[in-house]
C-alpha cells in the first residue's frame, strides 16, 4: 500500500481594503497598471492552506503586464494616496501630456482637427 503525499505553498492575493481604486505607475516597465494588492503565502498538504508563512499579509504594487511586485513601504506616492483616501485619484488621469515635439499646434493624425480656416496652400511653381 502506498501513500502519496503533496506539500508545498500557495500565494493568496486580492486588492488591500480601501484601496481598490489606486492605479499606480509600475516601476519595472513603465505602465499605469499597478494596483495595490495583498499577499499572503500559506503552507499546504495535499492543496489544503494550512500554516500561514507570516502573521500579516504584505502589501505591494503589483503589476499584471510584467508580474512585478514592489513592497509598498518603498512606494511614498502610493502610501499618500492610501492615506489620503485617495483623494488624488492617482492613475493615468495625472499623467502629464506630453507636447508634440516641436511643441506647436494639434496633434497631427487620424483624429486631428480639420486644419484651420486661415490656411492657404503655398502657390506657384515647384523646381
Amino acid at each position: 500500500m502506498a501513500f502519496i503525499f503533496t506539500c508545498g505553498t500557495h500565494t493568496f492575493q486580492s486588492l488591500l481594503k480601501g484601496a481598490e481604486h489606486i492605479t499606480a505607475q509600475c516601476q519595472n516597465c513603465g505602465n499605469w497598471s499597478g494596483k495595490v494588492i495583498k499577499k499572503w503565502e500559506w503552507f499546504t498538504f495535499c492543496f489544503i492552506p494550512l500554516i500561514p508563512f507570516s502573521l500579516k499579509p504584505w502589501h505591494a504594487v503589483s503589476c499584471h503586464i510584467c508580474r512585478f511586485s514592489q513592497d509598498i513601504k518603498y512606494r511614498p506616492d502610493v502610501q499618500q494616496q492610501i492615506d489620503a483616501g485617495g483623494a488624488g485619484g492617482g492613475g493615468p488621469q495625472n499623467i502629464p501630456l506630453e507636447q508634440n515635439h516641436q511643441g506647436q499646434g494639434p496633434p497631427q493624425g487620424w483624429n486631428a482637427p480639420p486644419p484651420q480656416q486661415g490656411y492657404k496652400p503655398p502657390q506657384g511653381q515647384y523646381v
